[in-house]
Order: structure tokens, then sequence, then C-alpha cells
């Protein structure tokens, strides 16, 4: 089955690298929705990208797992099947770049300005070059929001997590991160998730508002608590060889609409986030509850340790670079 997924990507990849067509087509692949920061974000791009390209550009984005699932896509950008895509930072890790997996570390953020310091400082840039060996043009960084435990039960404590079937990405890290907690990690694609929590095939799952909201989870979970223990973020990258190849002034144009679009990608992802959390609560479905400080530090103290577990895996040197950027004391 997945020989035949390889050739029908290959097949893809062919009929797309045929010399630059007139206009040339980039097809940008992601796996949430339209409505999301990212979905909009996309589309910002591909608006700027055409005007200021004026016409060179057609840019076609396919939201929704349209063309490929999470495990999926990474592959069919390699083979230039699809010329772009935003995936969260927990995908490289099963590509070989284990670094990009300190993004996925328990609350090693606090906040949106931490997660802005680092991601698009000196450590930011650092991780998106090692993408290269892999044919990657890692182009930006696009902040989204804080993930939370969802159950149908009330979560308080560990303790009350311990036990359940979690969904996670494929990440050692946020495997780690929930048997820390006493729970059992269940890797799942995105679009799975919600058909996965109605069934009852999982328990429960970590999300960020947005997602949670556009994805409908929460119609079938009851329960969300505010943990904020991870922060999830997108990478934009471009398959290298296509990126490297484009026009001079195609790509200066594109680069400048890259760097715009990471501009209002960043500024509304706080702002989606606490709309969706709006919605969810409006909508009646799932009570949101929000951890004391002495939940939160349980929260915290059960969680922490992975750092010290993945150090080896992700690099001792990298994870007290980001302790340097935010402050962050794991013994507090």
């Amino acid at each position: 089955m997945k020989f035949t997924k390889t050739l029908s990507i290959m097949a893809a990849a062919l009929l797309a690298g045929a010399a630059w067509a007139d206009p040339i087509v980039i097809k940008f692949s992601h796996v949430v929705a339209v409505d999301t920061p990212k979905g909009k974000a996309a589309e910002y791009f591909k608006k700027l990208a055409e005007e200021r390209t004026k016409g060179k550009v057609k840019v076609e984005v396919y939201p929704n797992s349209q063309l490929y699932k999470d495990k999926e896509e990474l592959e069919a950008l390699q083979l230039g099947a699809v010329q772009m895509l935003a995936p969260s930072l927990a995908k490289f890790g099963p590509l070989g770049v284990k670094e990009f997996e300190a993004f996925d570390l328990p609350y090693i953020f606090d906040n949106y300005d931490e997660v802005t310091k680092v991601m698009h400082g000196a450590v930011g840039a650092q991780l998106l070059d090692k993408l290269q060996a892999k044919g990657i043009k890692g182009l930006a960084y696009w902040e989204n929001g804080f993930k939370n435990l969802t159950a149908n039960k009330p979560v308080r404590s560990p303790a009350d997590i311990r036990g359940m079937k979690i969904r996670i990405q494929s990440s050692k890290v946020l495997d780690e991160e929930i048997r820390s907690l006493g729970a059992l990690p269940q890797v799942m694609a995105f679009s799975e998730v919600y058909q996965a929590l109605q069934t009852g095939v999982v328990d429960g799952t970590e999300l960020d508002p947005s997602n949670l909201y556009t994805s409908k989870a929460y119609e079938v979970q009851k329960h969300l608590t505010l943990t904020g223990h991870g922060f999830l973020g997108y990478a934009v990258i471009a398959n290298k060889k296509f990126w490297d190849g484009l026009p001079p002034d195609v790509r200066t144009a594109l680069e400048g609409a890259m760097k715009d679009s990471t501009v209002y990608a960043n500024q509304i992802a706080k702002q989606e986030a606490e709309k969706a959390l709006a919605a969810i609560k409006a909508s009646g479905k799932t009570t949101i509850y929000t951890p004391t400080n002495e939940e939160r530090a349980a929260f915290r103290k059960a969680m922490v340790p992975v750092h010290a577990k993945m150090s080896d895996r992700i690099g001792r040197d990298l994870i007290q670079a980001i302790y340097k950027e935010t402050g962050f004391n794991p013994a507090q």
C-alpha cells in the first residue's frame, strides 16, 4: 500500500516537473482548515505572490489534507509533487532532523514573546538550515497557539488523565510527555482526530484552540483544560531544488510575499486562539477549565523531566540555548 502511494506521488512529481510553465504553479498543501491562522496565512501568501509576480506565479492552496495526510506530505514535497508545505514542527523529527523536537518540550515557552524570540532568532535560523540536507528550503516560521488537554471527563491533575489514550503527533518528545502523565500516547493523523474522538478510539487529545475549534473536535470532547503545556508552530518550507531554480526576479518577489505573510500569520495567531476559545465556550458543548496556580504547577512538575530525558536526542546545547533565550529554569 505504501509502495503504491509512493508511486502515485512520484507520478505527480513528474507531471509537476516540466520546466517553467506560464504561469509557474506552486502547489501549497497543508492539513488544517482554511479559517485557521495557518490557513489564512497561506491564502494571504497566495494573494501577495500572485500580485507581486504580476501573474508569473499561480499558487494553488490545498487545505484539510486534500492532497496528502501528515505522514505523506513531506515525502510529496521531497519528490516535487508539491512545492510548498507548512507542517508543524513535530513533523521534522521523524524526517531525521530531531532538533526541531525542542519546540515540543512541555512548558519550555510561557508566552508568545518567548516563542518569537527563539523561532525568529539565531536558534530558529540554525534549525531551518538543517533542512537543506533533506532537499528542503526553510522559508519561515508561522506561530499558532498553545496546546491544551481535552477529554470526556474533568482533568484537574495528572492523576485525572492516567490510563487515558491521548492522540499526539508523531514525536518522541510528545510520546514521552504523555507518558509522563501516566497516559497512553496514540499517534494519529490530524484528519482522523474527530472520528477517533467520536468513536472512542482515543479518549482525548492535545490541541491548540484554533485547530480544536475549526476541526470541530470540541463537539466530541466534553472538557477542555487550559494547561498551555506546549506550543504548536509551523515551518513554511519549499522543495529546495524548485525554490533555488526559480527565476531570480520571481524568487525575490516570493521571498517578499513570504516575509509579509509571516508578519500577518504571527500577528493573528494569538487573536485567532482567543476567538476560538470564545466560540467553543459559546457553543456550550465543552466545559472550559482554567487550572489554579497549584494545579498548573503539578502538571509542570510531572512534565518538565521530559527535558532531561530527551536531551540526548535533541541536543543538550540546543536546549540550553533556548533556556538562555527564554530564562527557563527546569528546577523551578
